[in-house]
């Protein structure tokens, strides 16, 4: 089987390393510039006890939006080098879309059913779809985790996580 080149990768779908940088680049830039705004809010002088909210993120955000200026101006500088470089195939991100997508989902759960409901719910998924664990060690750690975690942070700890419709039914 011939080895493809990495135009012919490109051409079939795989993900361009200059559309890439760019676009991380950008995003880069764009929290910094976000992180700069509501440092402006919450002021980034001192005061008369010491430097206000918004003075470090302000200067973090400072160096981000700079960061991602010089991530994009060096992509841009060489985007006919970068043209038939591949960032990775499609074979390559269908194991990190795996991943992300079933992530996205759970951080979006957590908004509807809790932390510890979402975490269940996600530990036990994985455990069975891509670990192929049984039902048994599955429920145990599925279950356990978010359990050890809840006396952990809420008894222990005293830091309140999201909850759900679960806890409030529950008293937490």
């Amino acid at each position: 089987m011939a080895m493809e080149t990495p135009h012919q990768q490109t051409m079939q779908g795989g993900a361009s390393t200059r559309w890439v940088e760019l676009i991380v680049a950008l995003l880069i830039g764009a929290i910094g510039a976000v992180v700069m705004a509501d440092s402006l809010r919450v002021g980034i002088s001192w005061a008369d006890d010491g430097p206000r909210a918004g003075y470090f993120p302000f200067y973090i955000g400072c160096i981000l939006v700079a960061a991602g200026l010089w991530i994009a101006a060096r992509t841009l500088m060489s985007w006919r080098d970068l043209a038939d470089k591949v960032f990775a195939s499609r074979a390559e991100l269908t194991p990190v879309l795996q991943m992300l997508v079933p992530t996205i989902v759970y951080v979006a759960l957590i908004a509807y059913v809790g932390i510890y409901v979402a975490s269940a719910l996600y530990i036990g998924t994985f455990m069975i779809w891509r670990g192929k664990f049984g039902w048994l060690a599955t429920a145990l750690v599925s279950i356990g985790v978010p359990v050890v975690l809840f006396f952990l942070f809420e008894i222990w700890f005293l830091v309140a996580l999201p909850k759900g419709p679960l806890e409030h039914w529950l008293g937490y």
